[in-house]
């Protein structure tokens, strides 16, 4: 495709269901994102939570171990809450603001117990009120912890959506927004579990794996001045 016509490719006009499906059957070979593994060993929406927030700004490996440490020694909202900090942050470490994020846990397992019974909530609305919880967590807990339909856009799906030509918009959160007019509803929940792994692996920030992405034939590669 040429410059001029990525530059002409309309907002939408991306085929997304066949791009879905072509996802579909690539990301057998590569890792589920750190959360979605999480959940498979014992479905909790607990778990996705506390996973959810470990993983912000650190590494699907990392979040993975540190997560399974800390549910190893205390897995509900009161057995988190009654773990000393310090132990937390002995714990979880090395996921990034591990001390900032002992904190958190502290906090959001103190509100749990005292405004929701101990119960996880299930809605967006209900979930933001949780401090340090943000869109993308609160809509990664609705869709992998309750299966229910949202849209979670974290840097990946920014990017990835943003370089189809999909949406265009500079921030996660009107890509959301722009993902919740655009994307037929029955793609909203797998959409993060499928461009977390395709982001990782073959769609990268930085000169992305375009000589061998399945995806290549459908997409413009907006934006992009440098691929391999």
């Amino acid at each position: 495709m040429t410059a001029a016509s990525r530059r002409r490719y309309p907002r939408g006009a991306l085929d997304i269901d066949a791009v879905v499906r072509i996802l579909k059957r690539a990301v057998r070979a590569w890792s589920p994102p750190a959360v979605a593994q999480i959940q498979a060993d014992r479905p909790d929406p607990f778990r996705v939570l506390i996973s959810c927030l470990l993983s912000l700004r650190t590494k699907d490996a990392v979040t993975e171990v540190a997560a399974r440490r800390l549910f190893a020694l205390a897995d509900t909202p009161a057995a988190i809450l009654a773990l000393p900090r310090r132990i937390i942050e002995r714990t979880i470490y090395p996921v990034c603001f591990y001390r900032v994020k002992a904190r958190t846990l502290h906090g959001i397992c103190r509100d749990l117990l005292a405004r929701f019974a101990g119960r996880v909530p299930d809605t967006l609305e209900e979930l933001l009120t949780l401090k340090g919880v943000g869109r993308k967590t609160a809509n990664l807990v609705v869709t992998v912890g309750y299966n229910k339909a949202g849209i979670c856009v974290d840097t990946h799906v920014h990017r990835i959506s943003n370089r189809w030509g999909y949406v265009r918009t500079k921030t996660p959160e009107a890509t959301e927004q722009a993902l919740r007019a655009l994307l037929p509803r029955r793609h909203w929940i797998a959409f993060n579990d499928l461009l977390v792994p395709f982001g990782q692996n073959c769609c990268k920030p930085l000169s992305p794996l375009c000589s061998h992405c399945p995806v290549e034939p459908h997409c413009p590669k907006v934006g992009v001045t440098r691929h391999r």
